[in-house]
């Protein structure tokens, strides 16, 4: 079995309250789960223009893991609404 998983360390745009930031998230983490990952914001809980959301996917095929991953940091990557400041990555295997 192999394990991947992505966290990202977003800037939100314009963003002044933590609705708005809800606003923002919200819609990304549902657009992330039509990847078929399990998806949820993982930190910078009280922060209004930042926020930390972690995916995660297993397979027992380790390039399809890579594949998911890509397609998870190139959606978020893509929004214009936010600013992806960083995206740490991990592929192991479940005998690890």
């Amino acid at each position: 079995m192999w394990i991947g998983w992505l966290e990202f360390d977003i800037l939100l745009g314009d963003v002044h309250s933590l609705k708005q930031k809800r606003s923002v998230v919200r819609p990304l983490v549902a657009d992330l789960r039509r990847l078929e990952v399990s998806v949820a914001e993982v930190g910078e809980h009280e922060l209004h223009r930042r926020a930390r959301v972690g995916v995660a996917v297993t397979s027992g095929d380790p390039a399809h893991v890579t594949r998911v991953l890509d397609a998870a940091e190139r959606l978020v990557a893509e929004r214009p609404e936010i600013e992806l400041l960083s995206a740490r990555r991990r592929i192991a295997n479940g005998g690890d």
